[in-house]
This record gives structure tokens, C-alpha cells and sequence, in this order.
């Protein structure tokens, strides 16, 4: 019936697979818990525990392999014809989770259960926090938004093993940013449809600020790089930054902003990483970074 599968590093899995187990067994249904460390160093005899519980399987790989790699690594290691993807720093709030998905293990269809974020944050976590809720969250509050402009996300979403073959992840992508954005334009590709439910997890496992836009800029980086290769002409319609900075170029006005960027970079950091940080502002950092990156790489193509 149901694979449960959660790519892990460096982070303590414990709570979130004792928790899940519990549900599982509870529900009387065939499942398993399948956990794969991908080259972590940290956790691995804490997280090893999970290995005595009745279904669960868990493998430690000496080297990491990627968010792409190891996602369809587990999804070849399954053994029910449904897969639940769970990031590893996930917390399961409510009883009737994995019941609720149960009930779609009889679909073709993708299901998104979202994700949500608690409102209490330390300040080096502000951005990350305030942009998770303002922009990534998904329950029932804000399902009908989310539904006018479907974009796939990875850390909590269940598809029949069928459905997952025809696509897989994409392990040309290196580092973080943006598989989960092509793996939903190849879904789209094929006519597959993924929904959203409320049945959300809570990201509990945040990066720093600091963290958080260095990771912002290297998926700023696999952006560009993906619609450069001109494998996925549909990015521009799928990503708002990449099609604003589009228009910049067209009119030839990415260079100007680039400019103004390098003038007021540091001003503008330093507001992000604020107790109180400005979204617009975040977005105008993005949007420089982009010009950035796109200057640059133009400028190792001549």
C-alpha cells in the first residue's frame, strides 16, 4: 500500500519516524518507513534506533549524492505502489496525517499536503520564517491561492510509484534549488495533475538567514543555468523573477539595475537579515543576484 520514504541529513529523524510508525500501524495498512542518510555526519547513532522498529528500513551512503539523486534512490527501493515523500525536518501535528493520505492511495493523482511554519522565531531565523509563511505555506487557508498558480513543491507530497516513473527527478541538477520545479513541469508535461489538500507539516528544521539566501542564490543560480539549456522554455512562465528579469532584458535595463543593485547590496542585506525583514526587499535582492549571475555567465560566453 504505502512506501514512506524520507531522504535525511544531518538532522535527528527519530521523533518523525516514531511518530509516523505510530499512525501507520495504527491505519492496519501494509507500509513501510524507508530512511536514507545522504553522506550525513551527524545523527547517524541516534537515527540508526529506528532500525528496530517493526517496518522501517534505514541506510547510511558515504557520500552525498544530491536532493535529486537520493529522492529517486528511494523511490527504486520501495516496495508499495504508493510513495509519501517527507523531508527529513518535518513534525507531524496532527493525528489523522497519514490516514488522510490513505484515503488518495487509490488515485492517480499527485497530492501536496503542504507545509506550514510556527509563528515564534528566533531573529536569525526571520527571513526564512516570514518567507515560508508569506510565500510558501499551504493549509487550508490558503489552498484556493495556491490553486491559480500550481507550483510543485518536494517536502510533503504523495504519488503513485506509476506516476513517478515516468518522471523522476532530475539528477543533472546539482546542489539546492529547483528540482522540485522541474519535476512539476514534467508532470505537467505528461498531463499529470497534482492537488492540494490541508494536511500540512510544520518546517521545524529552519536555516539562519545567512543559510537561507546563500541557498537562495545557488537556486537563483540553477534557474538561470535551466533556462539557459533551453531544456525547459516553460521556466519563464513558472518563475515570476526569472520572467521580470526577462522583461529587464528585453528592454536592455538589466545592466541599470545591476548597477543600482551593487550600489545599495550591502544596505539591503543587512535589512533582510533584520528581525523585520522586507519581503520587496528580498525580491529586489533576488532580482540583482539574477542580473548578476545572467551578466556574468554572458559575459564567460563571449
Amino acid at each position: 500500500m504505502l512506501s514512506i520514504l524520507i531522504p535525511s541529513y544531518n538532522y535527528n529523524i527519530v521523533e518523525l519516524v516514531k511518530t509516523l510508525h505510530q499512525q501507520a500501524t495504527d491505519s492496519f495498512v501494509d507500509f513501510e518507513i524507508r530512511v536514507i542518510e545522504d553522506g550525513s555526519t551527524k545523527f547517524l547513532e541516534e537515527n540508526n534506533s529506528i532500525a528496530s522498529l517493526s517496518n522501517c528500513y534505514y541506510e547510511v551512503l558515504k557520500h552525498n549524492i544530491g536532493r535529486s539523486a537520493i529522492r529517486n534512490l528511494l523511490a527504486d527501493k520501495a516496495k508499495y505502489d504508493y510513495l509519501l515523500f517527507l523531508d527529513c525536518d518535518a513534525a507531524i501535528t496532527n493525528d489523522y496525517f497519514i490516514n488522510k493520505y490513505l484515503s488518495f492511495c487509490h488515485e492517480t493523482a499527485v497530492v501536496l499536503g503542504g507545509r506550514i511554519y510556527e509563528e515564534k522565531i528566533l531573529p536569525e531565523y526571520s527571513l526564512t520564517s516570514f518567507y515560508g509563511r508569506e510565500r510558501e505555506e499551504n493549509n487550508k487557508t490558503n489552498i484556493s491561492k495556491r490553486e491559480k498558480h500550481k507550483v510543485f513543491t518536494s517536502p510533503n507530497f504523495l504519488i503513485p510509484k506509476s506516476v513517478f516513473n515516468q518522471v523522476r527527478f532530475d539528477e543533472n541538477i546539482k546542489g539546492y534549488g529547483h528540482e522540485d520545479t522541474i519535476f512539476g513541469l514534467m508532470l505537467k508535461q505528461k498531463n499529470i495533475k497534482f492537488n492540494y489538500i490541508d494536511n500540512p507539516v510544520v518546517h521545524v528544521g529552519l536555516d539562519t538567514n545567512e543559510v537561507f539566501i546563500k541557498k537562495t542564490e545557488h537556486a537563483l543560480k540553477n534557474l538561470y543555468n535551466l533556462y539557459k539549456n533551453n531544456n525547459f522554455p516553460q521556466l519563464k512562465e513558472e518563475s515570476k523573477i526569472l520572467s521580470f528579469y526577462l522583461t529587464l532584458n528585453k528592454y536592455k535595463l538589466d545592466k541599470t539595475v545591476l548597477i543600482m543593485f551593487n550600489l545599495l547590496k550591502s544596505k539591503i542585506y543587512k535589512q533582510i537579515i533584520s528581525p523585520k525583514p522586507s519581503l520587496f526587499l528580498f525580491d529586489l535582492y533576488k532580482l540583482g543576484i539574477l542580473c548578476n549571475i545572467a551578466t556574468n555567465n554572458d559575459n564567460m560566453s563571449v
